[in-house]
């Protein structure tokens, strides 16, 4: 059974608009279309199974984090295989990582967790097994599940997707994206 995909699409984007943006990042255009329409795509395209966290699930909370988001996702999976952690601004993720982590999560320990790596920088999505359930569902703030990773021993799979590192927290991330994007469209001999 492959794990769900919870897609974290309840953050705020303060660093985005801080850095000059005008619009929610996720709601910002990559190449004609939103940057959260990019995270789907490449979901649907992976084959599994989604659940997307919005901000309508975390807004009963005073100040709600990356910690309550990934709670409330696995909350609402309880029984899931296990569970892949996306943020939604990372447009450029490719379904094949998704995949990879997907299937090196179920070749793991029942306590596992897979963090796919991109050149040596850790990325997304953070692949969690069944058995870290309630650990992430205890989450609370702004930290994400950092210690339930470093509880786990996380295995380090290495990955050819620079899509996985590739947020667009700011305006200038956001054009490294768009460039990167048409510059993978030239490689392809595509055009957009």
């Amino acid at each position: 059974m492959d794990p769900i995909v919870i897609v974290l699409a309840a953050g705020r984007g303060e660093r985005f608009r801080a850095s000059g943006g005008r619009t929610d990042k996720l709601s910002s255009l990559l190449a004609g279309r939103r940057v959260r329409d990019h995270v789907l795509d490449a979901v649907r395209a992976s084959g599994l199974a989604c659940h997307i966290v919005e901000r309508e699930d975390t807004a009963h909370l005073a100040s709600p984090g990356m910690g309550d988001s990934i709670a409330c996702g696995v909350r609402a999976t309880p029984h899931a295989a296990g569970w892949l952690i996306l943020p939604a601004d990372l447009p450029l993720i490719e379904a094949a990582t998704l995949r990879a982590v997907a299937l090196s999560l179920r070749q793991g320990p029942s306590q596992g967790v897979v963090v796919p790596h991109y050149k040596g920088e850790r990325g997304h999505p953070v692949g969690f097994s069944a058995g870290c359930g309630p650990e992430l569902m205890a989450l609370t703030g702004d930290e994400g599940a950092r210690k339930v990773m470093q509880a786990h021993a996380p295995f380090a799979l290495a990955v050819e997707d620079p899509g996985c590192v590739l947020d667009v927290d700011t305006v200038e991330r956001l054009a490294q994206a768009e460039a990167l994007f048409h510059s993978r469209l030239r490689g392809r001999g595509e055009s957009q």
